[in-house]
């Protein structure tokens, strides 16, 4: 599948991510204090915060819940009119629910479900963010100062999903939103666990991978940007100073040749702090396809992926 879609760009990025948590003040803590990312409102038992190079108010809300996990994903459409026709693909599919008024900085969102059962939402109207004046930045075309306050995340960068069937969430992904499929593993058995997607030239910006537990509508991990490899480093020491559990320590992908470090939040949601990876400029891009024999050879420099990364998500499940 992938290499017959047609990339239709009517989603233009990935906008927020809601992350249930049942530590709240501990999780917001760690997303202030240790990420070093600004929270801008709260309403109810949510926190909204943002990044400083987001354009939008924010990229994040935090929720107060009795499980782990993602609450909604939204999705900026790439016009009004992108909005309407992606809603009447999703309506034909029938996962649609509803639209909504909106939420704290954005106009009305179609909200719906993913095949594996993810809460998702797409909107167009949004505000931009104003910065107040000790925030003002030197350079017009950049959103805010750069306060270098902890690992001083940049960017929402990515989602990962765990599903119960990665190949029905990536078709969705591709015959419905319209997103193209950059990458993938293919087992031997032609099982497809890791699909890679993006909406715009980031060579991804959703990822479904299969839950080996079996259980459905779970979230593997949300990762946020930093400029440079030494952001990495530097996050991964502020870690260790603030006893964050690290469970994949600094290295590089061999999918996508990203830069990661990943690391468990309070609540018990797993975070990644990335840079690096490469952008599609090609317009015939072809998705590349690792075979499960690649794949054993572990990462881009044979450090083995974790054995948590195939079966660890949130909501945690008990496993046999």
């Amino acid at each position: 599948m992938g290499s017959e879609q047609e990339f239709i760009r009517d989603i233009a990025h990935l906008g927020h991510v809601e992350l249930l948590t049942p530590k709240f003040e501990q999780s917001l803590s760690f997303f202030k204090d240790v990420l070093g990312m600004q929270e801008v409102a709260q309403q109810g038992n949510s926190a909204y915060l943002r990044c400083w190079g987001d354009y939008e108010q924010y990229s994040l809300i935090l929720t107060e819940s009795p499980q782990a996990g993602v609450g909604h994903t939204a999705l900026r459409a790439a016009s009004p009119q992108a909005l309407e026709r992606r809603v009447h693909k999703i309506e034909a599919a029938g996962l649609g629910i509803g639209w909504i008024p909106g939420d704290q900085g954005h106009g009305k969102a179609y909200r719906y479900h993913g095949p594996d059962g993810h809460l998702m939402e797409l909107y167009y109207e949004t505000e931009w963010y104003q910065p107040p004046e000790h925030l003002q930045p030197a350079l017009k075309n950049q959103p805010q100062r750069f306060t270098g306050h902890g690992v001083a995340v940049k960017h929402l960068d990515h989602i990962n999903y765990l599903s119960s069937a990665s190949e029905t969430d990536g078709d969705f992904a591709e015959n419905v939103l319209g997103l193209q499929l950059t990458e993938q593993i293919k087992l031997n058995n032609g099982r497809r666990p890791g699909v890679w997607y993006r909406a715009n030239d980031k060579s991804y910006e959703i990822v479904y991978t299969l839950d080996a537990t079996g259980s459905r509508g779970r979230l593997h991990h949300i990762a946020f940007s930093v400029d440079t490899n030494e952001g990495i480093w530097r996050a991964a020491d502020l870690f260790v100073e603030h006893g964050v559990f690290i469970e994949f320590a600094p290295s590089k992908h061999a999918i996508n040749q990203t830069y990661f470090v990943y690391v468990y939040e309070p609540g018990g949601n797993r975070i990644e702090i990335c840079s690096g990876g490469y952008h599609v400029l090609a317009p015939d891009w072809k998705p590349i396809t690792w075979t499960e024999a690649e794949r054993a050879r572990g990462q881009a420099w044979g450090n083995k992926t974790v054995a948590s990364f195939h079966s660890y998500g949130t909501p945690v499940v008990e496993q046999n």
